[in-house]
């Protein structure tokens, strides 16, 4: 699991705040699948094709660029984010997000999933995204413009919001190294390779690092 911050500075998170606020919303059931429908109490953004549009070259524009997405995600492909609004006795039940997703020949793999909070934290109570990990729960809320990502197979859940408005944009990633535990390796030796490169780029620890993470990344990269 990884933190993103700063993917939306202020002037980006206002201009996203002032489109949802003149979008339409509907019943977030309609987009989830036959378990996860029983437990989502939430309402997403209705399909609008030039909000859409607005929302995306903001939000997936800057989430793209973000080098601990490039570098953790090891992205092959990336869905469009829905966008999802909690208001008092929303939540989202325990679940798993589907294995697959998309539509009309445009189905992907879901690797990772990422989380992009649009709201401070001060603006609701609850509405805490809780990841199962092996190690125990993990309680997420982050202020707005930062994100999370974490493996799509972690069994998750929304708190309940008690109080206010929580704003997010969820998307997932088709990661071209699939097995979680080989994207940790991976980014671990990869923040490793980029601090000798840095400070030590001619040295022959840097090169071996670096001659190491290239070849693992051709071993498990599936393009």
């Amino acid at each position: 699991m990884l933190e993103l911050n700063n993917v939306l500075n202020a002037t980006q998170l206002e201009n996203v705040r002032r489109t949802l606020a003149r979008a339409e919303f509907v019943d977030g059931r309609f987009s989830a699948g036959k378990v996860a429908s029983a437990v989502k109490k939430n309402e997403e953004l209705k399909a609008n094709a030039q909000l859409l549009e607005l929302l995306n070259n903001e939000v997936m524009g800057n989430l793209v660029r973000h080098p601990v997405y490039q570098a953790g995600a090891l992205p092959q492909r990336v869905a469009s984010p829905f966008y999802a609004r909690y208001t008092p006795g929303m939540q989202y039940g325990d679940h798993v997000d589907d294995p697959i997703m998309g539509s009309q020949g445009q189905f992907y793999r879901t690797d990772i999933s990422i989380t992009v909070f649009l709201n401070e934290p001060d603006e609701y109570e609850g509405g805490e995204l809780v990841i199962n990990t092996s190690f125990g729960e993990n309680k997420v809320k982050l202020k707005a413009g930062d994100a999370v990502m974490y493996p799509s197979s972690s069994l998750h859940h929304v708190a309940e919001v008690t109080k206010g408005e929580r704003l997010v944009a969820v998307t997932w990633v088709q990661s071209m190294v699939r097995d979680p535990a080989r994207r940790e390796l991976l980014y671990t030796l990869y923040q490793a390779k980029e601090k000798l490169l840095e400070t030590s780029a001619n040295e022959e620890t840097s090169n071996q690092v670096n001659t190491a993470y290239v070849n693992l990344m051709r071993m498990w990269v599936d393009v």
